[in-house]
């Protein structure tokens, strides 16, 4: 019979780093939710954890947030990996059909997927998912579900992600330091995808774009299959960086003015505004700051500039994605967007314009209870990710499903 069970996901991110558990209930649908937290980043660049100690404290004190919140121990997590030393690659299996009587068993499609496997990768490269695209039986392609079709040979043709295994045990030894153990890691682009993507848009074809403050990560869909994944190293953070070196102020309020007063498109100033003045004001109270300090001066039409050219270079990069898999301007339903960058003021009619392709904001609503943001969207997905990961686990058996998490598990300490 199932149990309550609480849930909790880590979003260990280059801007911040979020923490989420609910509690599942059975028979139902939503989530109550038993505390959440949020701490800026340290240690992490561009998606990867360069300092083990420093984000192991980070999410420590996060863990212990979470746990005065609700009352309760958090033992385990789901969290997000990722860093544009993640790429994926396809492959192909093929294997006998075992038994007598010619039917496809749970067994072959392990066996296959397992040959679908056996490939040689680069050095310090490791194999971090496996997704099946579509199994071919006696020659015979497209079939989704083979469980029980009789034949002789059965195939898969598979995507399979990859990742620097330096980097990926540092993400595992960041989180087992902080007291955790951890159930699965889960690449972003796939979680986010999760929070935002409808069944409908999975069939079509459709790419999600997560748009974080120093990735961004690209996820591509087809007949309801993953056909594609990449995380580029620039995010909107690098749009900060660059409104602080044109106009030569300090990091935070280079911030306050993209936020402000930013826009991916020169058609929404006014036009008969030509100037902004911003007071700067001290960022320490403690410090005595002589009174020389002037209001800074700025031209909007500049900032569009700078911000357009920022994010135009996102949107390149995706195009470049999308014609490798040849489904450049081809989706039909084309990209959505979500992460704290896609709430850029007209950033919906810049990608239209780039990417020539339909697009929309993706807003995480499957978790009603919980703050409507795109910049959650990783978050929230990684608990909609690990709830569909434990219905799959009581739907195939408990034996399997300790076997499977024993197999996850175990691949953390592999050097």
């Amino acid at each position: 019979m199932a149990r309550s069970h609480i849930i909790t996901a880590l979003d260990i991110g280059s801007g911040s780093i979020k923490i989420l558990s609910v509690l599942k209930k059975p028979g139902k649908t939503d989530f109550e939710v038993l505390g959440q937290g949020q701490e800026p980043s340290f240690g992490i660049r561009r998606g990867v954890v360069v300092d083990v100690l420093k984000v192991g404290e980070i999410i420590s004190s996060l863990k212990k947030q979470v746990e005065q919140s609700c009352g309760k121990n958090i033992n385990d997590v789901y969290a997000g990996i990722g860093g544009s030393h993640i790429f994926c690659t396809s492959s192909q299996g093929l294997v006998s059909v075992s038994r007598a009587d010619q039917k496809i068993s749970e067994e072959d499609i392990d066996r296959v997927l397992q040959a679908a496997q056996t490939f040689s990768l680069p050095s310090n490269k490791e194999i971090i998912d496996v997704f099946p695209k579509e199994f071919i039986v006696d020659g015979e392609g497209g079939v989704k579900e083979v469980t029980g079709m009789q034949g002789v040979r059965l195939e898969a043709a598979v995507l399979v992600l990859c990742g620097f295994s330096p980097y990926l045990r540092n993400s595992s030894q960041t989180i087992l330091k902080s007291g955790f153990q951890i159930n699965d890691l889960i690449p972003t682009p796939l979680a986010s995808s999760r929070a935002v993507m409808t069944p409908r848009e999975k069939e079509l074809g459709v790419c999600v774009l997560d748009i974080g403050a120093r990735t961004t990560g690209l996820a591509v869909f087809e007949e309801g299959n993953l056909i594609h994944t990449a995380i580029f190293p620039v995010g909107s953070g690098h749009i900060t960086d660059d409104i602080a070196t044109c106009f030569k102020t300090d990091i935070d309020t280079a911030e306050r003015i993209k936020l402000e007063f930013g826009s991916c498109s020169r058609f929404s100033q006014k036009p008969k505004k030509t100037e902004r003045k911003i007071k700067i004001e001290p960022l320490r109270k403690d410090i005595d700051i002589e009174a020389e300090e002037e209001p800074l001066i700025f031209s909007p039409k500049r900032l569009t500039e700078i911000i357009e050219a920022r994010v135009s270079d996102i949107f390149d990069l995706t195009d470049k994605e999308l014609k490798k898999i040849s489904r450049q301007g081809l989706l039909p339903a084309g990209v959505v967007l979500t992460g704290g960058g896609a709430r850029m003021p007209r950033i919906i009619g810049l990608a239209k314009k780039e990417l020539n392709l339909p697009c929309r904001i993706g807003i995480p609503k499957e978790i009603p209870t919980l703050q409507e943001d795109p910049a959650l969207s990783t978050l929230y997905g990684l608990i909609l990710k690990a709830n569909d990961l434990e219905e799959e686990e009581e739907g195939t058996g408990l034996v399997t499903g300790i076997k499977d998490k024993f197999k996850k598990i175990l691949k953390i300490f592999i050097p």
